[in-house]
């Protein structure tokens, strides 16, 4: 039994995604890297998210990311650690966060709705600190320290919500049978966003994709032309989805129905101020993010 439902979690973190999301769009980012020495844009985003982990070799980058193209982690890691320590670049992250919703808030970071979206997050959290299993990616972010100030409280506990339901995500497309380059075909079936993104955002070569197309088809997952799931694609994809959410409830069961309803309404107005404070966020990834706020106050 459980106190909240798997659709008020999955709202609940939707609503306060693009908080912790900007961190990979912000132009801040880039600037506290390259204090480091670290310049290119892939070594940024792979180094700065693995770094939980300590000076790791490739292969622990690559098995957590899992729809990432290896080769482009190769490309990266472990020659991220030789430029910077992990620990080091840690805090340049924490820094950019720290500036980007500077940016965002302005004065009203010290206020109440910051501190009290923080402490309902970070008792979420905290609950799923207790129940690391099976969750790679999450366990190490959750041995680092909690910042002291408010809106870094909030960052960090939506970064480890983030983390523990992507791993519990990767650890269903892995019953599937699915690989990295197929679950990102099977994703942008559905049509929520175009392959192209995904493709190059995933560093994935057109001839790996069309192969992945190719292997889906024969297992019956797509239809015969377009790029659609089949009927049968639809249920797998769909019940995936009903068990990422399932999976993700544990932490939210600390603060109940009430306190996700209470979290959703303090995240909707500083997630769209955070969109709307020039941190880099596409446009379409924006519209998806405004979406979900929408869909969680109604």
């Amino acid at each position: 039994m459980t106190t909240v439902s798997p659709h008020s979690a999955r709202l609940t973190f939707r609503a306060l995604e693009p908080v912790h999301g900007m961190i990979y769009f912000t132009p801040y980012g880039p600037d506290e890297y390259r204090e480091l020495g670290i310049t290119d844009p892939r070594m940024m985003y792979f180094a700065s998210r693995s770094a939980a982990f300590g000076p790791v070799p490739d292969a622990v980058t690559i098995a957590t990311f899992f729809n990432f193209n290896p080769a482009a982690v190769r490309a990266v890691i472990p020659a991220a650690w030789e430029i910077s320590a992990p620990a080091d670049i840690l805090r340049a992250r924490l820094r950019a966060v720290d500036r980007s919703l500077r940016q965002a808030w302005g004065d009203d970071i010290t206020g109440p709705e910051v501190r009290e979206a923080a402490d309902l997050a970070r008792q979420a959290a905290e609950r799923a600190c207790a129940r690391p299993h099976g969750r790679p990616l999450f366990a190490a972010h959750a041995t680092l320290p909690w910042p002291d100030e408010p809106h870094l409280v909030l960052w960090h506990a939506q970064t480890l919500l983030r983390e523990y339901r992507g791993d519990g995500h990767v650890a269903l497309l892995m019953t599937e049978g699915l690989d990295g380059t197929e679950a990102l075909i099977t994703h942008s079936a559905t049509g929520e966003i175009s392959p192209e993104v995904l493709r190059a955002s995933r560093s994935w070569s057109e001839a790996e994709w069309a192969a992945g197309v190719r292997r889906l088809r024969v297992r019956g997952w797509l239809a015969d032309d377009d790029l659609v799931l089949s009927e049968y694609g639809a249920e797998r994809r769909g019940a995936l989805e009903t068990r990422t959410d399932e999976l993700a409830v544990h932490p939210y069961e600390a603060i109940g129905e009430a306190g996700c309803a209470r979290l959703r309404a303090l995240a909707a107005p500083l997630a769209i101020r955070v969109m709307e404070a020039d941190l880099g966020f596409p446009a379409l990834l924006s519209a998806r993010y405004r979406q979900a706020i929408q869909a969680q106050v109604r």
